[in-house]
């Protein structure tokens, strides 16, 4: 792997923040007007959240993605940027509006509001051969939202292991419930993260071991997510798992994404896979405990100390 180009971590993805209200968060229609205990505007999207994750990580990453030029995109683009992350490669479309997502989040229970905007309308072709010839690894998440990436996302990942990357992919759910048309892509994959729905869904199995074997089968390496049980990977006949880390969790949102970061850095750091697992499950635990997706998530001296103390005693 060279480690002698310029990014460690390229992420194409979506754009979007976050509004979070808690508390008695039920509309009641007929213009009744309610209050709400906190309103928080915070980073959002899967693909930014996992790449404010990397970078929180060290990773030196970089940002391919669309955004509008109103209040939305500029406190993200913002956002990144405070986290160290590279938004050179962020096209700023004046025509098109940044998409938002408001969740309504009622103790443990949540329901979320996405207006798209410029979500969907990302291409493959959006991506500069020159920053996909300086990132080691490249990976994507919220597949079946980024509906225009979708037809060029093989061929993308193709040329970029074609220049000595590795590839992720993090599906997330298909709305649709088809799970269809990931023969090609999962191909060019080299890591594919799923939560146990999703690798059910994808794999037909019932059983969450033999969809993990099945979907090894066609990618190097299967992460899935088990919430609060850990999580499970598998890399060709060898498969191990992690439980999870108790703390007190606050917000669930991106969790998953946070994780994955974990498993990228381990992953391009060549850990073995028990290891590379514990540090995922940790930094996706840790990342829970305040409200948002990136707020508490972990340095790497934060998430290894942990680590080390699993290591050092034994898993609890």
């Amino acid at each position: 792997m060279n480690t002698q180009k310029a990014f460690d971590l390229l992420v194409v993805g979506e754009i979007n923040p976050d509004l979070i209200l808690a508390g008695d968060v039920e509309p009641v229609f007929g213009q009744v007007e309610k209050l709400v205990d906190s309103a928080t505007l915070t980073v959002g999207s899967s693909s930014a959240i996992f790449a404010c994750g990397a970078a929180r990580l060290g990773l030196k990453t970089a940002f391919v993605g669309l955004c509008g030029a109103d209040v939305f995109g500029h406190f993200m683009l913002e956002q990144m940027r405070l986290r160290n992350i590279n938004t050179d490669y962020v096209q700023v479309r004046a025509e098109g509006t940044t998409g938002l997502s408001v969740i309504l989040a009622r103790g443990a229970d949540r329901a979320i509001l996405t207006y798209p905007g410029l979500i969907p309308m990302l291409r493959a072709e959006d991506v500069p051969w020159e920053v996909l010839e300086q990132a080691r690894h490249i990976h994507v998440a919220s597949y079946f939202l980024q509906t225009n990436l979708q037809p060029g996302l093989p061929d993308l990942f193709r040329q970029a292991r074609a220049r000595g990357a590795t590839t992720s992919l993090d599906t997330n759910y298909d709305p649709s419930g088809q799970w269809q048309g990931f023969e090609t892509l999962l191909a060019e994959t080299d890591v594919l993260f799923l939560n146990e729905v999703e690798a059910c869904s994808l794999s037909r199995e019932g059983d969450i071991e033999t969809a993990a074997r099945k979907l090894a089968m066609q990618v190097e390496t299967v992460a899935i997510k088990l919430g609060a049980r850990g999580a499970l990977a598998v890399q060709g006949q060898r498969m191990v798992y992690a439980p999870g880390l108790s703390v007190d969790v606050v917000d669930t949102v991106g969790a998953g994404d946070s994780f994955d970061a974990g498993f990228i850095y381990g992953y391009l750091n060549t850990w073995d896979l028990e290891r590379t697992l514990r540090l995922a499950v940790i930094c996706g635990s840790l990342s829970t405990r305040a409200a948002g997706g990136t707020a508490a998530q972990p340095t790497l001296a934060e998430a290894i100390a942990i680590l080390t103390r699993w290591e050092q005693v034994g898993l609890p």
